[in-house]
């Protein structure tokens, strides 16, 4: 057989020059280190060979006369053992060693061989293969530094010529080594004490100089985000600033920094992982930089908020790392800023990544045991809840607080739950319908076209029209049916939590906040319930635990219900009638004067949308009632009222009576009793009308004056445009006194100067008067003067 040849060619001498002496010193390495691991494994085959000669040696039987045998002949026979022939075992034992003999297969190869059964020798090993196997430097041997000097040119070409640079024998280097050390040990000194002032002075001016540093990295992210992005990480990693005399503040800026950075570089739209498909296939430079831009974003957006829970959670379970550098006090703070980053975060960026995970860390906290962090939640939620337009944020909120209420068994503060009544679903729904009657754009038709336009124009209309309803369609933002959608989800959520409050802890504190977003969302709620939620709002005021602000929210869901779909229902709200005519005398001008916005709201309901339900009898009792509450209430809450009193003078007939001093029919007005049917009030008059028209705030004077005329839409007796078409609930608030102003202003008095009097007598008594003259001519007369010279000539007559 030919032998075959070595097509392998021999790398020229420059080729050997760059072969790296590590690369030389790696490979004898590793065939050291082959041959000693194959070297071990041929003695654990050998002493496996002879521990195996030794057991079938073991097993062999021996004849009894062999055992009467001297002790000398014994030690002769344990020194053959090893050396003894295989023609002498048995045949079971002879089988076992042929076995491990194959196993091991010492008899096919040389026994005195060092090298393991799987090496192959090699053949033909040529001079640059040898070269190769030279040994090569290690790693850790000091590289030997060389000079390179002119080269040489002959036949075969350029050769390089280097010299290694001359070092220092050994001793010399310990000697330098030591006499550095001497040095720096003579130069050591201990560090000055630093006086309060000079460590403040530094501190200041290492905060100022981080200060600079972040503003650099943030500035340059703004200015060009797309190639700038990596910067993001440089600036996160100062979250963990380690000098404990900055640490805190500068972690601060950081998370301020970063937020106001994201808030800015935020894209418009979330941005989703690619597919395997489109990571493959090739695409512009531009959107291959765009890639890179969002994924870039999302990580570092991530990691970032990822940092401010993990602040968070360290100070709610009081855990500090090892490694820290900040005090568990401080970490009150830290928290603080992340919280406040987090909400300014679920406000600006609903649309991006993350949001539900801003969701699910903000919501529990709004029941945090710190106020400030609760109320920073809750004003966070309320702001989202009135810039959502969709719903579909709001709808995320709702469905993570319902789960808090239920999984907290109802044990929540009630701010929670009064968050729900920010929801801008009654507003979305007004201004769908005012979608809806809007004019839409018209086309021209076919017919119309054909009269007006030629061939070449019909056809330019026709792509103009096109593009028109294109861009129509594009404008809509948010599709009507998704957001009705939304909208009618989330309410089923609330109702849902309203619900279950009501049927198991009705002695909870959240059944006031309960109450009154039933009031807010009474008409929307199904009328398959409401027959069964009237029942409950019923029980609950008669059970009499409730407060009388409490029992007012009561009353006002009640006639939610009862003024939209509950019109079809045969239902006789007398009851409800009798319980806030009860109630009205527990206002007065203290506390409680801001609860007679809820009154406002209740008889507007009651009586303006109820006209035909309400007999002259109540509408008479109510208004003797409320004129008297008005001597007894602020001045905000008295115009409230009295401009109720107006409307419910124009809406019933007949209420001049009570203007009248002469007594109509039989019975004798009862005032104490609290049935609005039957106190006779038209046998009284409203005298409490002459008693506000002298009333210090000119307003209510006004009122009273137009009320004791009768309340004319025309006339002298009228009153003005802006008082008249506004609703009590807007005069409650406009002349509200909650700043500590009066509406309208009172009129600045310029003051009198101290130092003059007028020139009539300001005195009555005339020694008093003389006195003044002597004293403004100049001429003074030491007088004693006696105040009690009439007492004494009283007592002497």
């Amino acid at each position: 057989m030919k032998p075959r040849k070595n097509t392998k060619r021999v790398p020229s001498f420059r080729k050997l020059l760059r072969t790296s002496k590590i690369k030389l010193d790696n490979k004898l390495k590793n065939k050291q280190y082959k041959q000693q691991s194959a070297a071990k494994k041929y003695r654990k085959e050998q002493k496996k060979l002879r521990e195996a000669v030794r057991d079938a040696i073991s097993k062999k039987p021996f004849p009894l006369e062999e055992c009467r045998k001297n002790r000398a002949e014994k030690r002769e026979e344990e020194e053959e053992e090893d050396a003894l022939p295989l023609d002498m075992m048995d045949e079971d034992d002879l089988k076992l060693m042929e076995d491990l003999a194959l196993k091991a297969s010492f008899l096919t190869r040389d026994l005195s061989s060092n090298e393991p059964v799987h090496i192959k020798k090699r053949k033909h090993e040529s001079v640059i293969e040898k070269y190769e196997k030279v040994p090569r430097r290690m790693q850790t041997e000091p590289e030997k530094e060389l000079i390179h000097l002119l080269p040489i040119k002959d036949k075969g070409g350029i050769i390089p010529q280097t010299v290694e640079k001359p070092v220092l024998s050994g001793a010399q280097d310990e000697e330098e080594d030591t006499e550095m050390e001497d040095a720096e040990d003579f130069n050591e000194e201990p560090l000055p004490v630093l006086t309060p002032e000079e460590m403040a002075a530094q501190r200041r001016q290492k905060v100022q100089e981080r200060k600079i540093h972040i503003a650099a990295l943030a500035s340059a992210i703004l200015s060009d985000p797309d190639n700038n992005i990596k910067k993001l990480k440089e600036l996160r990693a100062m979250l963990m600033e380690q000098d404990p005399n900055v640490a805190v503040i500068v972690r601060k800026l950081v998370m301020v920094s970063l937020m106001e950075i994201f808030k800015d570089i935020a894209p418009s739209y979330k941005i989703r992982p690619l597919t395997e498909a489109e990571k493959a296939t090739k695409v512009k430079k531009e959107t291959q930089k765009l890639r890179e831009f969002e994924e870039g974003l999302v990580s570092q957006y991530k990691f970032y908020l990822e940092n401010l829970e993990q602040t968070i959670k360290d100070w709610k379970q009081r855990k500090l790392k090892k490694s820290n550098v900040i005090s568990l006090k401080a970490y009150k703070g830290l928290a603080e800023i992340a919280v406040k980053c987090l909400c300014e975060l679920l406000v600006a960026l609903p649309h991006f990544n993350f949001h539900n995970n801003i969701i699910v860390l903000i919501v529990p906290l709004m029941n945090d045991a710190s106020k400030m962090i609760s109320e920073l939640c809750c004003e966070a939620v309320k702001k989202l809840f009135k810039q959502d337009k969709l719903g579909c944020a709001s709808l995320g909120v709702v469905k993570v607080i319902s789960g808090l209420v239920k999984g907290r068994n109802y044990d929540v503060r009630p701010e929670v739950l009064k968050v729900f009544l920010h929801l801008r679903i009654k507003e979305v729904e007004l201004q769908k319908d005012s979608e809806d009657i809007a004019p839409k754009k018209k086309f021209m038709t076919y017919k119309e076209k054909r009269k007006n336009l030629s061939r070449m124009q019909r056809k330019w209309k026709k792509a103009e029209e096109k593009l028109e309803r294109e861009l129509l369609e594009a404008e809509a933002s948010e599709s009507k049916e998704k957001k009705l959608k939304l909208h009618t989800e989330t309410l089923n959520i609330v109702f849902v939590t309203y619900f279950r409050i009501l049927k198991k802890a009705q002695k909870s504190p959240l059944l006031p906040a309960v109450l009154e977003g039933l009031a807010k969302f009474a008409h929307l709620i199904n009328v398959e319930f409401f027959d069964d939620l009237l029942i409950v709002l019923h029980s609950l005021i008669a059970s009499g635990d409730l407060s009388y602000r409490e029992s007012l929210h009561c009353i006002l869901s009640a006639f939610h219900i009862l003024s939209g779909q509950g019109d079809v229902l045969n239902i006789d709200p007398m009851k409800f009638y009798t319980h806030l005519y009860k109630t009205l005398f527990n206002l007065h001008a203290g506390g409680t004067n801001d609860d007679i916005e809820i009154v406002l709201q209740c008889l507007d309901v009651m009586f303006a949308k109820r006209r035909k339900q309400v007999s002259q009898q109540r509408a008479l009792a109510f208004l003797k009632r409320l004129s008297t509450l008005a001597l007894h209430v602020l001045p905000n809450s008295s115009v409230g009222i009295l401009a109720t009193n107006r409307i419910l003078m124009q809406t019933f007939p007949r209420m001049d009576l009570l203007l009248d001093n002469e007594s109509q029919g039989s019975g004798v007005y009862l005032p104490e009793l609290d049935e609005p049917e039957h106190c006779n009030a038209q046998n009284t008059a409203l005298w409490e009308l002459h008693l506000l028209q002298r009333h210090y705030h000119p307003t209510v004077q006004k009122f009273a004056a137009h009320l004791i005329a009768g309340a004319p839409t025309e006339g002298s007796a009228a009153l003005p445009l802006d008082l008249s078409q506004r609703p009590a609930t807007e005069h409650f608030e406009a002349y509200s006194m909650r700043g500590m102003t009066f509406n309208p202003p009172v009129a600045s008095v310029t003051p009198r100067r101290k130092d003059t009097f007028s020139q009539m007598d300001s005195f009555i008594d005339e020694e008093l008067n003389d006195q003044l003259q002597q004293h403004c001519s100049g001429t003074v007369v030491q007088k004693l003067l006696d105040f009690a010279k009439h007492l004494k000539e009283s007592s002497l007559l």
